[in-house]
């Protein structure tokens, strides 16, 4: 059994640890930017990545990591790797033939700054400075450590992950019928689970170690996330959130507040977080940070 005390949210210690990941992550981050030569694409690059994220897949990089006493400056590498993924997933999204949104992270979105040519090669070179990142003579691994980060990053952002998620909502979209409960979940599965399993799986993968506690805490959290997202679609604000509120009631959207309600579907989210900090616990004191990642995970509100 996880400690009670490791299982509760300490919002303090919470936010200190986020703040202080978010810094050397940032850090790190541009000093990889700098070297870079994107020529004119540096600035919508570095305005849609650097624009105030959560940054929680780079948070559960280096807090799996630590786990294993593995340096930040080691599981950095694959913090900013999982960032790049997710921000080119975040540009495209956002373009008219998909979700069509003007607002991401409190700005305009990349294609209504600049336009939708330049969004769709920004996020084209994030997912390709993913790889080169990685692939990094600097990032200090054994090379079948990092060809299989390499490969599962490669497969859980494709076809077979998170791209198979996109592109199973926007057919849930365009159907007359409704997702059922089990098609939801399957379909946040690998629209979001993916790249949080992946986040998560970075340090027993780097360390040699089994995966399965990792991805079953993943699993586990990125459900609760993506509730706790359609929770905030409801009762918060556009101007809290950082992007457009009431989307999914505009679109008739299938979720799980449209399907359990509000009440239910926070229990339900919490409920996950419990099984989350469980799926963990033998690693007793070590757990203590990703027991609160998840319990940041539904006490977020943004």
């Amino acid at each position: 059994m996880i400690d009670k005390a490791f299982s509760e949210f300490d919002e303090t210690y919470c936010n200190k640890m986020l703040e202080n990941n978010s810094v050397y992550f940032d850090q790190r981050l541009k000093k990889i930017l700098r070297q870079k030569n994107f020529g004119l694409l540096k600035e919508p690059i570095e305005y849609s990545i650097l624009g105030q994220g959560k940054r929680l897949r780079p948070l559960l990089c280096m807090e799996t990591s630590k786990v294993f006493n593995i340096p930040s400056e080691i599981s950095i590498f694959c913090a900013i790797a999982i960032e790049c993924i997710h921000t080119y997933s975040l540009v495209h999204d956002d373009l008219p033939s998909m979700d069509d949104d003007d607002l991401r992270r409190g700005q305009p979105t990349v294609h209504k700054k600049w336009n939708e040519a330049i969004a769709i090669l920004v996020g084209d070179s994030l997912q390709s400075l993913s790889f080169e990142v990685l692939s990094d003579d600097e990032f200090k691994v054994r090379d079948k450590v990092k060809n299989k980060l390499i490969y599962s990053l490669a497969e859980k952002s494709g076809a077979s992950g998170m791209v198979l998620g996109q592109a199973l909502d926007i057919e849930a979209e365009s159907s007359r019928k409704q997702l059922e409960m089990d098609q939801i979940s399957s379909l946040q599965e690998y629209k979001t689970g993916k790249l949080i399993s992946w986040s998560c799986e970075v340090g027993p993968i780097i360390a040699g170690e089994n995966t399965d506690p990792f991805t079953l805490y993943a699993s586990k959290i990125g459900l609760a996330f993506q509730i706790i997202d359609d929770i905030l679609d409801v009762t918060s604000s556009s101007k809290i959130l950082g992007k457009k509120a009431g989307k999914d009631k505009e679109k008739n959207k299938a979720t799980f507040v449209s399907k359990l309600g509000l009440d239910n579907s926070k229990k339900k989210a919490t409920d996950l977080v419990a099984e989350a900090c469980e799926a963990i616990s033998v690693f007793k004191d070590r757990s203590k940070n990703l027991c609160q990642i998840a319990n940041f995970i539904v006490n977020r509100q943004f």
